[in-house]
């Protein structure tokens, strides 16, 4: 593979060896406790329209507003759009407080002098009242945003230094591309670079700009940062169609986002980009991609039904929690290491369902009927799925989802070979966060997959979903869970 490397030869000539680098933050978070820029920019958004929603109601249900009434709900529709004209959501990490609220008063000043000017010329002799009206509006207005801004821009700036808003990326490709690409992130701040991936051994650099080589491609998919990282760039030239083909190939058993960094300079790169990254073009190549919203509602209704959930069923999980004591020793609950969202390591509880003495931690054997490992109490609450209750509280802290694909243990056999191996695409079901319930649950694929056949099609139904995600589907299958689970007395569980 030929690249123009003169630059990044000269930086490989460097004796100290790079580890970390410039754009790598010192507290990693994972991908799945990582806001969304365009999450959080919604959100800022949805609270200045509550903020002008809840002035004008104010001010209508006070009676101050005589005739104005009008004028300012036009004029905080008018606001509402000058925010957006004015970039007063392009949070970026080089933004300076003075600077962003400048474009706030500026949108507000904006839509009152429109407002202002409309009233003067209509009626400038008899709308004097309306004229004091919409001057107090906006100056209240602008004391509410610019409060608001402030306490977001301190929000925003904590989650920065937490590691928990600016995106990580990879690199593959130690090329010029990618050498502009980590220019960029160095001038704005806004995404963090962990590393670089090249297969020219020892032609490789081992640094651009400071971001480490930390070696081939191949070695990706079992890379200790991989659950840190939430998209993976191509930065190859989008004309080498046969090396793009054979990376996306060797990235295809990788559940993180990969996308193709495009020629910035060439107008049918530009057609052909999904999205935008530092301003430069990037077509999609693989992994799942939701919307902010989406995931955003998803998130709301995983908390409000476990909470809700919770309280509901304290009685019965205090009664399971007492049975359990009384019936063998050992704990309550029982907990193991599962692969989560993007192959994240968490730890999912469940009530003991096994004699302690007997735990099998790595799922090196699943159970089977009549297994005696399984206590008396602990049959019933795996035949009824009480057992996985306390996964709701694996869902509150964000772990899991009401609805995905089911955490497998990690390095759970089947047949005697690792289940993780026997399909390519296994890791794909890791590209939502695992659930409580899921479709290939509600589909029949539920207790033990202790074959290839049964491990192919419970990924096939979890990939499906993965596919097909969307909150209507998901209540659909948390309605439908319950009749499956009491109705199923065949399966081994």
């Amino acid at each position: 593979m030929a690249y123009d490397t003169g630059v990044l030869n000269a930086q490989s000539e460097a004796s100290e060896p790079i580890r970390r680098g410039p754009l790598r933050p010192s507290r990693l978070a994972t991908a799945r406790s990582r806001l969304g820029g365009d999450t959080l920019a919604r959100l800022v958004q949805f609270s200045d329209l509550a903020l002008l929603a809840g002035l004008f109601l104010v001010r209508w249900l006070s009676g101050g507003m005589g005739g104005a009434a009008v004028l300012l709900a036009i004029a905080s529709v008018l606001v509402a759009a000058a925010l957006v004209s004015f970039e007063a959501y392009q949070l970026g990490a080089r933004e300076r407080l003075h600077r962003h609220l400048y474009r706030v008063i500026g949108a507000v000043g904006g839509g009152g002098l429109m407002m202002l000017t409309f009233v003067s010329l209509v009626a400038p002799a008899d709308k004097a009242p309306d004229i004091l009206q919409i001057v107090d509006w906006c100056l209240t207005a602008v004391a509410l945003l610019c409060a608001s801004h402030l306490a977001w821009f301190a929000y925003i700036r904590r989650l920065r230094r937490q590691g928990l808003l600016t995106p990580n990326l990879m690199i593959v490709g130690a090329t010029p591309a990618a050498e502009r690409l980590v220019a960029a992130a160095l001038a704005s701040r806004d995404v963090n670079i962990l590393g670089i991936f090249d297969d020219r051994g020892s032609r490789s650099p081992r640094h651009i700009f400071g971001v480490p080589v930390l070696g081939k491609t191949s070695a990706v998919q079992t890379h200790r940062l991989l659950p840190y990282v939430d998209r993976i760039v191509v930065a190859v030239p989008s004309g080498a169609t046969a090396r793009i083909a054979q990376l996306i190939q060797e990235l295809a058993p990788v559940p993180n986002a990969v996308s193709l960094l495009m020629d910035s300079y060439d107008p049918q790169s530009e057609q052909a980009a999904h999205e935008r990254l530092l301003d430069m073009p990037l077509a999609h190549l693989a992994g799942a991609r939701r919307g902010a919203m989406q995931a955003l509602l998803k998130r709301m209704i995983d908390v409000s039904f476990s909470v809700a959930g919770l309280i509901v069923l304290a009685p019965a999980l205090a009664a399971i929690a007492i049975a359990i004591r009384l019936d063998s020793p050992g704990p309550i609950l029982f907990k193991q290491r599962r692969h989560g969202y993007l192959n994240e390591e968490v730890v999912v509880w469940k009530f003991r369902s096994m004699r302690t003495d007997m735990t099998d931690y790595a799922a090196a054997r699943q159970v089977t009927a009549n297994d005696d490992r399984v206590t008396r109490v602990g049959g019933f609450l795996r035949r009824t799925s009480l057992d996985e209750l306390p996964q709701l509280w694996n869902v509150i802290r964000g772990e899991m989802s009401l609805v995905g694909p089911r955490p497998h243990a990690i390095g759970m056999l089947a047949n005697g070979k690792e289940a993780s191996k026997l399909v390519e695409s296994y890791a794909h079901r890791h590209r939502m966060k695992p659930g409580l319930t899921g479709w290939a649950a509600i589909n029949g694929s539920r207790g033990p997959a202790d074959t290839t056949e049964a491990i192919q099609r419970r990924v096939s139904l979890d990939l499906e979903y993965v596919e097909r995600q969307s909150v209507w589907l998901d209540l659909s299958i948390i309605i439908k869970t319950l009749p499956c689970v009491l109705g199923d007395t065949a399966t081994v569980r």
